[in-house]
């Protein structure tokens, strides 16, 4: 139980190096990451870029480098096959998206050095990042599957209500598992069947469209539980573990991938499987993929057109209409709002493409994720 608690966030391990060096790549690390926070880049990515350059840190001061100045091209792309090469405690070697956000970090403080003229010249201006793979997600739930998870949780207990209210707005919404965990009162208005997403990836603020049954669970939950759970001082947060304060992400997630193991489906999966779910299920319903980016707060997909703003209202009208689990009775299987309407083979095609587009793109998000 103990593991549901919020744990503090553990201090980043040392950089190597001499500290006091001004030259050194502890300190110039450092006024980096204090540059990007003057600019309101959020603590995640601080502590994100703090670990992916202390890898390159321990691996030049092992090689007898300690300053950035004498880092050259040739050093540089010897680190990018030393990463592939690389072999985790497993066996397994790092995924491509792991060796890129290694890279993607060194540029950017290289970048930094060169601007700041703390280096004569940028060694990692032309270094070749690798290719990602355009990989699907491993596993989309369908209605009948989601509804076994949604079942799962005792409801007879404060925590299974708890649970219950949680899975069903993350199946409503497709919110990423940040934004579900730190949502307030104030955020979600009832009567608009709205919820208000603060400062979300890219700290952008969105309202996003909520389902009735989602709603029902969730003040059913406020009502029932969580008055159980609270703690003094009250925040505000409306989820809270068994201590009754916010929970870690690493441990909210374990309870969403223990109820998709309980429901034996041959699947896995935790928080981004749901928005996985929401997502396909809605254009498979017949959304148009425009709306379903501005539910999942995408600037931009890479087969489709540049973002184009939707009114909320019109967002809401689609939620309702393309996803199954909207109402309080959702159909066995979400049927295209207009099924009159001619179907060619070529609309299927782009529906096929648009569909793998997406996917794809939740695949490389639910890699990030995984990543912090």
């Amino acid at each position: 139980m103990a593991r549901l608690a919020r744990r503090r966030a553990r201090p980043a391990a040392p950089l190597p190096g001499d500290p006091v060096n001004l030259r050194g790549f502890p300190c110039l690390i450092g006024l980096y990451l204090e540059a990007l926070a003057v600019r309101n880049f959020s603590a995640g990515t601080l502590r994100s870029l703090h670990y992916q350059l202390g890898w390159f840190a321990r691996w030049a001061d092992e090689r007898g480098l300690s300053e950035p100045a004498q880092v050259t091209r040739p050093m540089l792309e010897s680190y990018q096959r030393w990463l592939y090469y690389y072999r985790k405690k497993s066996g397994q070697p790092l995924t491509f998206h792991t060796q890129f956000q290694r890279l993607s970090a060194l540029r950017g403080f290289f970048r930094w050095l060169t601007r700041q003229n703390r280096i004569l010249s940028n060694p990692a201006s032309d270094l070749d990042a690798p290719r990602l793979p355009h990989r699907l997600p491993r596993a989309v739930l369908s209605v009948a599957e989601v509804e076994q998870v949604l079942a799962l949780p005792d409801l007879g207990d404060p925590f299974g209500l708890r649970d219950r209210a949680m899975l069903e707005v993350l199946y409503s919404t497709g919110m990423r598992r940040a934004e579900l965990l730190a949502l307030k009162f104030s955020d979600v208005d009832a009567e608009r069947l709205t919820i208000f997403i603060r400062e979300g990836k890219g700290k952008k603020d969105r309202v996003i469209p909520v389902g009735e049954r989602a709603l029902i669970w969730l003040d059913r939950y406020l009502t029932a539980a969580r008055p159980q759970i609270v703690t003094a001082p009250d925040e505000g947060v409306i989820f809270l573990t068994f201590l009754g304060q916010p929970f870690n992400p690493t441990a909210f997630s374990k309870i969403v991938r223990d109820y998709v193991d309980r429901a034996q489906l041959d699947k896995t999966g935790s928080c981004h499987l749901f928005r996985h779910t929401m997502a396909t299920l809605m254009l498979d319903g017949g959304a148009d993929i425009r709306f379903i980016q501005e539910m999942l707060g995408h600037t931009h997909l890479s087969s489709t057109e540049l973002y184009t703003h939707v009114s909320i209202r019109k967002l809401q009208a689609i939620h309702a209409a393309t996803h199954p689990g909207a109402r309080m009775t959702p159909p066995e299987l979400a049927a295209p709002p207009e099924p009159g309407k001619p179907d060619p083979a070529s609309a299927e095609e782009d529906h096929a493409e648009r569909r793998a587009a997406l996917l794809t793109a939740l695949g490389d998000e639910a890699d990030e994720e995984a990543a912090d």
